[in-house]
């Protein structure tokens, strides 16, 4: 019998489970774009209450969510400022500067940590006729490539003071704020406190196939609706995704905290082979980024990994990702946990 692969690429991998086909499949259906999907109308609605906001919008993607909020909040020719490794930076092929019009700057951090005092000392909200005016801040929780990186909610809070007595906006890259709200007990309408649009996911931890969900005030989310339809976004009988979206957050929330111990072991396993590969103790969620001595020695573990059956991603020349997820099952977990120091040590070699 050949071993399972154990693929820890990312956790937007995940297929289906068989209670979420039953939801697809019984979904009642409408038009979206007149508004009649009663799915799409519930899941905007029950995202944007569990958040604390008056509306919510359902997209395709995290990053038309992203830079929907983002334009909510600034206007052609300003900026939103951010740290240099989020992902509406790098990894939204700058749509934000294509669609929105917007620029951005960034700052350092610690694995995307935020420092508010630092980030509020950069802000420039009103820059006059020769330099560029800063109009929101961008913040991301969990930050994916900071390895899945918990913000600090009294530092968050900081921050949300501070931009408003500047008159700035603050949105919210949620895309794993699940991970966070299980990983610390904070209420999911607590964090929707500390922004002004946030932008959750349904298709990582949750695992669902499709979707994000934008929320904020009635008023932004209709502009936002228009501006989705503009970048070709309007969809139809999606009721069938929405069905999913909402069977994952009856069903998928709590169960996070599996993912969170399984990439914990993994990290304690990597660990026991060099500490300086990864710090169990920062590994708080489902993401474990491994940082290698060498862009040869990460290359040598990746190409290990596959050879044992093992599948894992680059997110840096040096920095590895591992990533747990709902089709990652204990026995995965172990596995990957009892194979990777053996990899692991064969990379160190290179």
């Amino acid at each position: 019998m050949t071993t399972p692969v154990v693929d820890l690429r990312s956790d937007t991998l995940t297929r289906p489970t068989p209670g979420m086909v039953e939801a697809i499949a019984t979904a009642q259906v409408g038009d979206d774009v007149y508004g009649e999907d009663p799915e799409i109308n519930a899941l905007e609605a029950e995202v944007a209450e569990l958040l604390g906001h008056e509306a919510g919008l359902f997209c395709p993607t995290g990053s038309m969510t992203n830079m929907l909020g983002v334009r909510a909040l600034v206007p052609p020719g300003q900026e939103v400022i951010c740290d240099s490794m989020a992902h509406i930076v790098r990894a939204e092929l700058g749509g934000h500067a294509v669609f929105g019009q917007v620029t951005t700057r960034t700052w350092q951090s610690d694995r995307g940590l935020v420092d508010a005092d630092a980030v509020l000392a950069m802000a420039v909200p009103d820059a006059g006729a020769y330099f560029v005016s800063t109009a929101a801040v961008a913040v991301e929780d969990t930050h994916n490539f900071g390895g899945g990186t918990v913000q600090s909610v009294p530092e968050l809070r900081r921050l949300r003071a501070g931009a408003a007595a500047l008159g700035l906006g603050v949105h919210l890259d949620g895309a794993r704020l699940w991970n966070a709200h299980v990983a610390t007990g904070v209420p999911l309408s607590e964090y929707g406190s500390l922004a002004d649009t946030i932008s959750v996911c349904l298709s990582k931890g949750l695992g669902a196939p499709v979707g994000s969900v934008l929320v904020s005030t009635a008023d932004r989310i209709a502009e936002a609706r228009v501006w989705r339809k503009r970048m070709g976004g309007g969809m139809r009988q999606a009721g069938i995704l929405a069905a999913a979206g909402r069977y994952a957050l009856r069903h998928h929330v709590t169960r996070l905290g599996d993912d969170h111990a399984r990439a914990h072991a993994i990290a304690v396993a990597l660990a026991g082979v060099d500490p300086s590969i990864v710090d169990p103790d920062l590994v708080r969620t489902n993401i474990v980024a491994s940082v290698w001595p060498s862009a040869s020695a990460a290359q040598a573990f990746i190409a290990g990994c596959a050879e044992a059956g093992i599948r894992v991603g680059s997110v840096g020349s040096r920095v590895v990702r591992l990533v747990t997820h709902l089709d990652i099952d204990e026995a995965g977990a172990a596995r990957a946990a009892e194979v990777l120091p053996a990899v692991a040590k064969q990379a160190l070699a290179v």
